[in-house]
């Protein structure tokens, strides 16, 4: 029962993400790569230009959202385990009040991955991300910067790990 809602939400963020304005394509990063260019806070920095090539985790969040903190754990996790063979994860925040709210929580939580401010557009779903439905909401991308996978709620460690570790070998 538990992977036929897990499959049935997965459906949902991939047919929402289906119904985006994508930016301009051409030479160069995915558009789900290009929508990550914003600004990071906190104690590690994004990199833009060490994503392409890599397996991304990208997870939505509010830090009003309990799952979302609760969730946290596993994606230090998983960074911490992935990371030196060119995995990353990226934390999105999408409180209204921006890096007000955002820079004491990456502060705070000391996160061993970059947190970003959304902007207006992507909160609105103007980014190739879509309309996040839920809280939280992962998107796995291969090193093309294709998504590869996608959780609405919680992920377990032990799936998102094995879907990371298949796309590292790939």
């Amino acid at each position: 029962m538990r992977r036929a809602a897990l499959a049935v939400g997965c459906a949902l963020v991939l047919a929402l993400a289906g119904c985006r304005t994508v930016p301009e394509t051409g030479p160069g990063p995915s558009p789900y790569l290009r929508a990550l260019a914003l600004p990071s806070v906190g104690p590690t920095p994004l990199d833009w230009n060490r994503l392409p090539g890599r397996v991304v985790l990208v997870s939505f969040f509010a830090t009003w959202c309990f799952p979302c903190l609760a969730e946290l754990p596993t994606l230090e996790a998983l960074q911490k385990e992935h990371g030196p063979q060119g995995f990353q994860v990226v934390l999105v925040g999408l409180d209204l009040d921006g890096a007000k709210v955002l820079e004491p929580f990456a502060e705070q939580y000391a996160l061993n991955f970059p947190v970003l401010v959304s902007d207006e557009p992507m909160q609105k779903g103007r980014s190739a991300f879509g309309l996040i439905p839920a809280l939280p909401c992962t998107f796995l991308l291969d090193k093309e910067g294709r998504v590869a996978g996608a959780w609405q709620g919680m992920a377990g460690h032990s799936d998102v790990s094995r879907a990371v570790e298949k796309l590292l070998r790939r």
